[in-house]
């Protein structure tokens, strides 16, 4: 994409307009209909700018640039004079030739008689991989206005913060003053990072020296802001608690510790400061209780930010336990098509998008194309892969802050789409080029909000080192040496997300919170009726080449296609007579499998699926609740509806565990006398089998049961058989059940 580059750097010996002496000059860039305006600077006749301007060469309607010098004043500005350039003219540079050099320009009056002055300039034909490109004014914000929303159209690169977990192993406090000394203290420590409040259980050893000896888990990020603060408290009211001490600890102190081996421990001052009246005088007692912990800055996990499904990143915080990359992952964002209007603007509707792409610690946001349904970005970045294994996602958002957003009421970028590629599923070296559709599940339905077209390129520096990540963990050694329970990583996840959004959302042009959310997939762990009914036929589908093999052998039982039946049956003796062919014969079985298949693999990256995620054929009703939120904002009537639903498919669930149970028991029961003519006839049964199975060799009772199994249907019933018989007649605990 080429654009004409205008670089106003300075001017000089500007004439007077007034009696001061001096001018307030600013520069105009006239292109067509687009013009550009530097800022103008209070009586200065040698003024500075620096500014860069960018005109789109596709909405070029003139052949002549107009530089000029212009005064400000209150009435009307003042005409100093101008530069003019033929487009024709003008010079073409590429990176990585180096920049223009800037050349002196006499000014020029209307008449085109040389005036007083001269302006520095630099004119050239570029594309937007130009280095002057990112802080351009660019004539696709003509209409922009403001310097905020200049500043939110362009594109720029962020970097997450460093994450770590904080461990805070709570062991014990001494010297404790309650003030009620005539009961046992009920003592629990409340520790506070930021946003962050966990608490210890009360300890049970109900004295001035309590211990706990309890882990508690917080998320912290560089730089560190915010101190720990802990407080010891007594509750000596169901609702009223009394600060025993309290102490604030700095984490830029606190060890950092690197793999499974304890730090020291270390005890902390508590302070407390009573005011005792004694008589006219009041005197403030310090108390110096302790409190003994073991805190460490733990850099052997990774901080989990993404679901473990699609993250981006599977490092551990600590930079020396990082592995070397191996590869690079190059992405195009090129273009959308057929966008939907996300706006109404002068009663036509509209759409401002932009692109955000999150990989590992980088995220990258494209500019803002203007009131395009068609948007053309055409820009490139890279990232280094240190996992195959992991998942980039590309979101598409339409920027609502280009015209005093902000001060409009908080509005919020809106979702346009995303797009996930598995690094895996790329083939190295090879460049994709594809449409990718735009989907958004709303209330009503999904809707389609259009296509993005996307380059992606996969480079493997040693495919040795890629195939050898396929044996290592999917996530750092701590995470299985130490494991988190399931609540800690959730909580902790959440902590995480919250901390990445605001720290985001102060860079300059923000990344807004609503954009790190989506990009996170921040609600995807709410109770969902859609995505239980997607889980439960993705988890069918898993088995269906199980069932099916299942019908099959079935058919193969009732001799429904007696070719088969008959070669079955030979495979089978040969497999008993040679049974160290069984093993071997599987894995050819299955390697054959997998070249057949080798001619119908995907060639294209997926996306996401309608069907697949059954977003196409869900109620109303479900979509409604799905974007509801927690707690609930609904009417009574509808939750009711709601939680009478959610118990109708959760009494079939509960029915269904109970007969896995059911089964189980029965098991149990065979060997447990609780039936004893059951458990006789079992335990004389094993006595039998125990004596024939010595006596006879294995592959004689393999081919028995195998002919038994494959037996004409003319010698088989209807009724169960005797073994299934006998095993649904087992007692299970369900008459126990109230």
């Amino acid at each position: 994409m080429y654009y004409l580059y205008v670089r106003v750097v300075k001017a000089k010996d500007l004439p007077a307009k007034d009696v001061t002496g001096s001018c307030d000059p600013y520069v105009e860039v006239k292109l067509g209909n687009y013009k550009g305006t530097t800022r103008h600077f209070e009586k200065k006749s040698n003024p500075e700018w620096s500014q860069v301007f960018a005109f789109s060469k596709d909405r070029i309607q003139a052949s002549v640039l107009e530089v000029t010098v212009k005064d400000k004043d209150s009435l009307k500005d003042d005409f100093i004079g101008r530069v003019l350039f033929d487009l024709n003219e003008v010079p073409r540079r590429v990176p990585p030739d180096s920049p223009l050099a800037p050349q002196w320009y006499r000014l020029d009056d209307k008449k085109g008689e040389r005036a007083k002055g001269e302006l520095m300039l630099a004119v050239w034909m570029g594309t937007q991989a130009d280095e002057a490109f990112p802080e351009a004014w660019n004539s696709d914000a003509a209409t922009v206005s403001g310097a905020d929303g200049l500043a939110n159209m362009r594109s720029k690169v962020y970097l997450s913060p460093k994450l770590w977990y904080l461990r805070v192993n709570i062991i014990e406090a001494q010297d404790l003053q309650p003030s009620d000394k005539g009961r046992y203290p009920e003592v629990f420590v409340k520790a506070i990072l930021g946003n962050q409040a966990l608490r210890t259980r009360i300890s049970q050893s109900r004295t001035i020296n309590p211990m706990w000896n309890e882990d508690l888990m917080f998320v912290a990020a560089e730089p560190f802001e915010e101190p720990l603060i802990l407080s010891v408290e007594d509750r000596v009211a169901p609702n009223k608690d009394e600060v025993l001490g309290r102490c604030a600890i700095p984490l830029q102190y606190i060890d950092r510790r690197l793999d499974h081996r304890p730090v020291n421990t270390r005890w902390f001052n508590l302070e407390k400061h009573v005011v005792v009246v004694e008589g006219e005088k009041k005197k403030e007692i310090k108390f110096s209780s302790r409190i003994h912990m073991r805190i460490c800055l733990e850099g052997g996990y990774h901080v989990l930010d993404e679901s473990t499904h699609y993250s981006s990143d599977l490092r551990p915080t600590a930079k020396q336990l990082w592995k070397n990359n191996i590869g690079v992952l190059e992405l195009g964002i090129l273009n959308a098509q057929g966008l939907m209007p996300m706006k109404t603007k002068d009663g036509r509707g509209t759409t401002d998008a932009y692109c955000v792409a999150k990989y590992g610690q980088k995220w990258v946001r494209t500019r803002t194309i203007i009131d395009s349904f068609i948007p053309r970005w055409n820009e490139q970045y890279t990232w280094e892969v240190f996992d195959p294994c992991t998942v980039i996602t590309i979101g598409v958002f339409d920027n609502c802050h280009l015209h005093g957003g902000d001060k409009a009421g908080g509005s919020k970028d809106a979702r346009i789409g995303k797009v996930r590629i598995r690094l895996s599923t790329l083939e190295t070296d090879r460049v994709y080029t594809h449409s990718y559709p735009l989907l958004v599940l709303h209330p009503n339905g999904v809707k389609k909000m259009g296509e993005i077209h996307l380059a992606v390129r996969f480079t493997c520096s040693s495919l040795l080192n890629m195939l050898h990540m396929y044996s290592h963990p999917l996530l750092p050694k701590m995470h299985y040496i130490h494991p988190l329970t399931v609540s800690q990583l959730d909580s902790l996840r959440h902590q995480a997300t919250q901390i990445m959004s605001m720290r985001l959302t102060r860079a300059e042009p923000p990344l807004r919170k609503e954009v790190v959310e989506y990009m996170l997939d921040v609600g995807s762990h709410m109770w969902s009726m859609r995505r239980s009914k997607a889980n439960f036929f993705r988890i069918m589908g898993v088995f269906s080449g199980l069932i099916a093999v299942g019908k099959w052998f079935d058919q193969i039982c009732h001799w429904r296609n007696p070719i088969t039946t008959v070669l079955i049956h030979i495979l089978f003796i040969i497999l008993v007579m040679y049974p160290e062919l069984i093993l071997p014969t599987i894995f050819l079985y299955l390697f054959l499998i997998g070249v057949w298949h080798y001619r119908w693999r995907p060639r294209h990256p997926p996306h996401m699926d309608t069907r697949l995620s059954h977003a196409d054929s869900a109620h109303p009703d479900e979509l409604n609740e799905e974007f509801d939120t927690f707690p609930t904002s609904s009417p009574p009537d509808v939750v009711r509806m709601r939680y009478d639903r959610l118990r109708s498919i959760a009494g079939r669930i509960q029915t269904v565990v109970g007969d896995l149970a059911t089964q189980g028991e029965r098991l149990q029961s065979l060997l447990s006398w609780r039936d004893p003519r059951a458990s006789a006839l079992f335990v004389l049964f094993c006595l039998v089998s125990a004596i024939v199975l010595y006596v006879t060799p294995f592959q004689v009772v393999a081919f028995l049961s195998g002919i038994y199994v494959l037996r004409h249907p003319r010698f088989r019933y209807k009724l169960p058989s005797v073994p299934l018989n006998f095993f649904r007649r087992l007692p299970a605990r369900t008459d126990c059940m109230l």
